[in-house]
């Protein structure tokens, strides 16, 4: 502004003011919110079963009187495996499911509210002043 504002002017003076108006101005700009490590963890976990195996023996016995008193035997036992049920583990992976990864981009509308400035000319007057006002187009 110049030494001349807010005081009176006379006529030989000249004052030019610069009026400045607030315009508004909006810039995207790309930013990271976040940084994703996608990766498979292994778990280990020990689990115990009971697990029914089958046995097959072959069972002789015999049975061996005592001569002196027959009323008394003795028993004799043979015991001899023929087959088991032996426990095989196999472990094969199977699938629990299936996990999409992928990006998804959404445009929302944001409503930025910002308050602009401006500068407006005022003119006091001190006296009887007559105001006339002059169309510049119109003196052409």
């Amino acid at each position: 502004m110049t030494k001349h504002q807010n005081s009176p002017i006379d006529q030989q003076d000249e004052v030019t003011l610069q009026l400045h108006k607030e315009q508004m101005e909006i810039n995207k700009k790309w930013v990271d919110t976040a940084d994703v490590s996608i990766y498979k963890k292994k778990y280990t976990e020990e689990k115990q079963i009971l697990v029914p195996v089958t046995h097959e023996d072959l069972i002789i016995e015999k049975k061996v009187a005592n001569p002196e008193n027959p009323a008394v035997t003795k028993l004799e036992t043979i015991c001899i495996p023929l087959s088991e049920d032996q426990i095989e583990v196999r472990l094969t992976p199977a699938i629990l499911n299936d996990v999409e990864i992928y990006k998804n981009q959404y445009e929302e509308l944001i409503q930025v509210h910002e308050t602009l400035k401006e500068e407006k000319v005022h003119i006091e007057t001190v006296g009887n002043v007559k105001e006339v006002h002059e169309d510049p187009l119109s003196s052409v």
